[in-house]
C-alpha cells in the first residue's frame, strides 16, 4: 500500500487538498495549466502524517491540553507545542514509509538538491491563507537529509505561530493534517513575488512584481528591498529600483547562505521591464485557473520562469458582482449605518428588502453603487455635498475616483424629472405637533403589524412580509418624515455655517441642541439611569447582578429583597427598548430582549457611578445650558449691524432645530421595533422546521437569504452544505475591512482628511460635539465588557444607538467611523459629550488606559505623554 504515501505533482490538482494539503494541491494544480513551468517533485500524503501520529499514543493528551489553551497564553502555546514538536521529530520513520520516499526521490536523482516543504490541509485556502504558518528548507541533499526534513515540516505543524493562528481561527487542532512537498531545487538568477491584485490597494487590474537577485528567501525575510514593478493592462506603469546588498544562494553541499552583491550590481533591475510583463502574463493564467488572484512566488532561471508557489489572496476586499463588465463605484452602507461588521446572509437580504436604494453585497457588508449620481454633474454635486457633511472620508475617496478622468462616465443633467439627491427639500412649520403626529403614525403602523402577524405561517407568513415591507418603506418615505429629518438637519448646519460666520465661533449647534425633545436614542441612555436608581437601594439585588450570567436571571430576581420592583424596572425598560442591540441593523444580532445579561454591566456601572436622580437632573442641566447659550447666541447677535435681524433668523432656526432634532432619531428606532417583530416570526417558523427535521438548529435560517429560507418553508427541504458554506465565509469575512468607497477594480478608496490645522501627531478626525476634555483612553470593541468610570473616555470602532447608555457615564467619545449626522454624533451632542469621529484606526492607535485629549471642536485626538 506504498501508493498511498506518496503521489507524484503531476498526479495531483486542487480536488486532492485533504491527500496532499493546501500547498502541494496548488502546484499539482499549477503543473498543469498550460505554459507554466512548475519543478519537478513529490507528495508525501496526510496519511503518512496520520500513520507517525498513530505511533505515539501520548499525542492525544497533549492535543486535548493545547486545546484548552487560551490563544493570548503564549508561555503554556510555546512550552506545549515545542514538547509536540519533539515528540513528532523523536517519531522513527516506519520502513515501507521510508522506503517509499527514498524510491520517489531516486526518481529526481539520488543527490539531486530538493526543497522540502510543508502542506497543510488549512493552507492556502481562499478564506485563510496561513501563509508563513508551516515550515520550508531549501537545498536539502541526500536520502538521510530528505527524511529528516520531511519529519520537521510534519512538527512544523506545531509551531507556536501555526498553533496560535489556529486556536484565534476556531480551527481544531486534530482537524489539521501536514503533507509534505519535495521538489527538485532550481538555483535562480532573481526570484521574488507577484500579486495578480495591487495587495496594498485591491485593484484588480493592477499587479505588483517584488523582485531580487538569487533565492526568494532574501524577500520573504525581509533580508532586502525588493524592486517593485506595477504592471497595467500590458505595461510597466511605475517601477522602484532598490539597492540590493544582499542575496541568499545554496551552497553545493546543501543548505543556504547570504552574500553580498558585487556593488556594481545592486542597483541594477533584478527583471527587465520586458520580463516583468511576461511574468504577469503568466499571472493573469494562474489567476483564471484558479478563479481568483493570487500571491504566486517565481524564479527566474536561464532567462526562462519557473513557479514555486501560487496561494489566494485573501485580504482583498471581495468585489460586488453586477454581471457587466462596465465602471462602477460603491459607497458603504455600514459607515453611514455604524456598523461595519459582516452581517449574516439573512440580515443582508432584510436590509436589501426594506431598503429604499438597491443595495448590493459584498464581503458580508452592504454597499451603494453611486455611479449614475457622480456621472452627471447636477447630482454629483448634491450627493458631495450630503455625503461631505456626513462623512469628509467618503466625500475625498470619491473625489479621488472622480479625478481620474476616464473612471466615471460622464452623463448629461437628468431632465426635470427628479430633483437632484441632498437638495432641498420642501419646508414646513416650525411646529412640535408635526412630530407627535408622525410619532403617532409609526406606532399605529406598528401595533398593526404586531397585530396582523400573529395568525401567519408557513407560506403565508412570507407573503404576508412581503407586504408588510412595502408598509416598512412606506412610512419610512412619509414625505413629512423626510422634511422634518432634513428641516432639523438643515437648521444645524445652518446655525454651524451662520455663527460661524457672524460670531466666528465653532460648532455652535452643538449646545444650542442639548437636551432636545423627543429624542428616543437619548432618552434610551437616561432611563436606564432611572432602573439602577430602582436598583441601588437592594444590596442583595446589586451582588446576584455581579454574577449573572444565565439569560433567565430576571425570573430568579423576584426571590430576592427588592428583586420584583427591580425586575419590573429591567422588565419596563425591556419592553420600550428590547428591539434593540448593537449592531442592529442585521436583524440576525441578539436583541437586548433575547439576551438581557448584556445590559447588566451597564447598570452596574449606572449603579456605582451615580446619585438617585441622575437622569432627570441630566436633562435639566442640558435644557438650561442649551437656553443660556441661546439668550448669550441672540444678545452677542443684536449688539452687530444690523443685529435684530440677525437675531429673529438665529431665533427662529434655534427653534427649529429644537424642534426637529430630536426627531432625527425616530425612523431607526421604528426600523428595528419592526424588525424586531419580523425576527420573532421567523424564529417560529424555524422552531417548526427545527420539529420537523428540516434543520439541526433555530439559528441556521441566518446563513439563508428571505427567499432561500421562503423556499425551505415551501418545500420543507434544505442544503446543509450551502449552510455551512455560509457559516464559514461569514467567519472570514470579520477579517477584512470593509472601505468606505470600493471601485469594481477591487481598489478600495480610503479617502484622507485634507487639514494642515492640527499639531504633529494628533490623530485627524471629524468635529461633531464640541468642547475639550482630558481623560483616561478606555477602548472597547464589545458593550457587554464595558468597565467604565466617570471621566473616561470611550474609544471604540462605531456607535450605533444601543451604545447610548454608555454616553452617561462617560467624559468624551473618539470613534473610527462616523460622520455630523450618525447617532453617536447626534447623542454625543445631547449629552454635551466632546467628541471626534471618523478617526482611522483609532482603537489600534490609542491603547487602553492611556490619557488623551479628545479637541471635539477642532477634530482631533492627542495622545498625552
Amino acid at each position: 500500500m506504498t501508493e498511498r504515501y506518496v503521489w507524484d505533482l503531476q498526479e495531483v490538482d486542487e480536488t486532492q487538498l485533504a491527500v496532499v494539503g493546501g500547498k502541494g494541491a496548488h502546484l499539482g494544480g499549477l503543473s498543469r495549466i498550460e505554459g507554466i513551468r512548475v519543478p519537478g517533485g513529490f507528495c508525501v500524503t496526510t496519511d503518512a502524517f496520520q500513520r507517525i501520529v498513530a505511533e505515539a499514543p501520548s499525542l492525544d493528551d497533549r492535543l486535548d491540553q493545547l486545546s484548552r489553551l487560551n490563544p493570548d497564553d503564549r508561555e503554556a502555546i510555546r512550552t506545549l507545542s515545542a514538547e509536540i514538536r519533539r515528540t513528532i521529530e523523536g517519531i522513527a520513520i516506519p520502513g515501507d514509509l521510508a522506503a517509499a520516499i527514498t524510491r520517489a526521490l531516486a526518481q529526481l536523482g539520488e543527490q539531486a538538491a530538493c526543497a522540502v516543504r510543508s502542506s497543510a490541509t488549512a493552507e492556502d485556502l481562499p478564506t485563510a491563507s496561513f501563509a508563513g504558518q508551516q515550515d520550508t528548507y531549501l537545498n536539502v541533499v541526500g536520502p538521510t537529509a530528505i527524511l529528516q526534513h520531511v519529519s520537521r515540516c510534519w512538527a512544523s505543524l506545531f509551531t507556536e505561530r501555526a498553533v496560535t493562528y489556529r486556536q484565534r481561527n476556531g480551527i481544531d487542532h486534530r482537524t489539521v493534517h501536514m503533507a509534505v512537498v519535495v521538489q527538485r531545487m532550481v538555483f535562480p538568477h532573481a526570484a521574488g513575488i507577484l500579486f495578480t491584485a495591487d495587495p496594498v490597494t485591491g485593484n484588480r487590474k493592477v499587479a505588483t512584481v517584488d523582485a531580487g537577485f538569487g533565492l526568494g528567501e532574501a524577500l520573504v525575510s525581509g533580508l532586502v528591498n525588493p524592486d517593485v514593478f506595477k504592471v497595467r493592462h500590458g505595461e510597466v506603469v511605475a517601477k522602484a529600483i532598490s539597492a540590493k546588498q544582499r542575496a541568499v544562494h545554496a551552497l553545493p553541499t546543501g543548505g543556504t547562505q547570504e552574500v553580498a552583491i558585487d556593488p556594481q550590481q545592486q542597483e541594477q533591475p533584478a527583471l527587465t521591464d520586458a520580463q516583468a510583463v511576461r511574468l504577469v502574463r503568466l499571472g493573469r493564467r494562474i489567476e483564471a485557473h484558479f478563479g481568483r488572484p493570487q500571491d504566486i512566488e517565481w524564479c527566474l532561471v536561464d532567462g526562462g520562469f519557473q513557479i514555486v508557489q501560487s496561494r489566494p489572496i485573501t485580504t482583498l476586499f471581495p468585489i460586488p458582482e453586477t454581471g457587466d463588465q462596465e465602471n462602477h463605484v460603491y459607497v458603504s452602507v455600514g459607515h453611514g449605518q455604524m456598523m461595519t461588521d459582516p452581517m449574516k446572509p439573512l440580515g443582508l437580504s432584510m436590509w436589501q428588502l426594506t431598503a429604499m436604494v438597491p443595495m448590493h453585497t459584498a464581503g458580508g457588508r452592504l454597499f451603494v453603487d453611486v455611479t449614475r449620481r457622480l456621472a452627471s454633474p447636477a447630482s454629483r454635486a448634491g450627493l458631495l455635498d450630503v455625503i461631505g457633511r456626513g462623512d469628509p472620508l467618503i466625500r475625498d475617496a470619491l473625489e479621488t475616483v472622480l479625478d481620474r478622468d476616464d473612471f466615471v462616465p460622464s452623463l448629461p443633467d437628468a431632465g426635470p424629472g427628479r430633483p437632484p439627491a441632498g437638495g432641498a427639500s420642501a419646508p414646513i412649520e416650525t411646529d412640535p405637533a408635526i412630530v407627535t403626529e408622525l410619532i403617532e403614525r409609526s406606532q399605529v403602523s406598528i401595533a398593526a403589524l404586531e397585530r396582523d402577524i400573529r395568525t401567519k405561517t408557513g407560506p403565508a407568513l412570507f407573503d404576508f412580509l412581503l407586504e408588510a415591507f412595502e408598509e416598512h418603506k412606506r412610512v419610512l418615505s412619509d414625505p413629512l418624515s423626510m422634511q422634518a429629518i432634513m428641516a432639523g438637519m438643515e437648521a444645524t448646519w445652518w446655525l454651524n455655517d451662520t455663527l460661524r460666520e457672524w460670531l466666528d465661533e465653532k460648532n455652535a449647534a452643538d449646545t444650542l441642541t442639548l437636551s432636545a425633545p423627543d429624542n428616543v436614542t437619548s432618552e434610551m441612555g437616561l432611563a436606564l439611569l432611572d432602573v439602577a436608581d430602582v436598583i441601588r437601594p437592594h444590596s442583595e439585588v446589586v451582588a446576584f447582578l455581579q454574577g449573572v450570567e444565565d439569560e433567565g436571571f430576571l425570573d430568579e430576581l423576584a426571590k430576592l429583597t427588592g428583586g420584583t420592583e427591580a425586575r419590573d424596572a429591567i422588565e419596563a425598560y425591556l419592553d420600550r427598548y428590547g428591539m434593540r442591540c448593537v449592531g442592529e441593523i442585521d436583524i440576525t444580532r441578539p436583541r437586548w430582549r433575547e439576551r438581557p445579561t448584556t445590559l447588566v454591566p451597564v447598570i452596574l456601572d449606572n449603579v456605582r457611578n451615580f446619585e438617585p436622580g441622575a437622569a432627570e437632573r441630566r436633562f435639566e442641566q442640558g435644557r438650561q445650558k442649551a437656553q443660556k447659550k441661546e439668550q448669550d447666541v441672540l444678545s452677542r447677535l443684536r449688539a452687530l449691524p444690523d443685529g435684530d435681524r440677525k437675531a429673529d433668523e438665529a431665533k427662529r432656526m434655534i427653534d427649529r432645530v429644537r424642534t426637529f432634532i430630536g426627531y432625527r432619531e425616530y425612523p431607526k428606532y421604528g426600523i428595528v421595533s419592526r424588525y424586531f417583530v419580523y425576527k420573532q416570526a421567523l424564529l417560529e417558523e424555524a422552531e417548526r422546521l427545527v420539529q420537523a427535521g428540516v434543520l439541526p438548529e433555530k439559528e441556521d435560517i441566518f446563513y439563508l437569504t428571505f427567499q432561500e429560507l421562503h423556499d425551505v418553508v415551501r418545500s420543507h427541504q434544505v442544503d446543509g452544505r450551502l449552510i455551512q458554506q455560509r457559516k464559514d465565509a461569514f467567519r472570514s469575512y470579520h477579517a477584512l475591512t470593509p472601505p468606505r468607497v470600493l471601485t469594481s477594480d477591487g481598489e478600495a478608496v480610503t479617502g484622507a482628511y485634507r487639514r494642515d490645522d492640527v499639531p504633529a501627531g494628533a490623530l485627524i478626525g471629524l468635529p461633531v460635539s464640541a468642547g475639550t476634555v482630558e481623560g483616561r483612553a478606555r477602548v472597547i470593541l464589545d458593550i457587554a465588557e464595558a468597565d467604565l468610570e466617570a471621566g473616561d473616555i470611550l474609544v471604540t470602532t462605531f456607535t450605533d444607538p444601543s451604545w447610548s447608555p454608555l454616553f452617561v457615564g462617560i467624559a468624551g467619545l473618539v470613534t473610527e467611523v462616523g460622520g455630523q449626522m450618525t447617532h453617536g454624533a447626534v447623542i454625543a451632542r445631547e449629552y454635551g459629550l466632546p467628541a471626534v469621529v471618523g478617526v482611522e484606526q483609532a482603537t489600534r492607535l490609542i491603547r487602553d488606559g492611556q490619557r488623551i485629549r479628545v479637541h471635539g471642536t477642532d477634530g482631533y485626538v492627542e495622545i498625552l505623554p
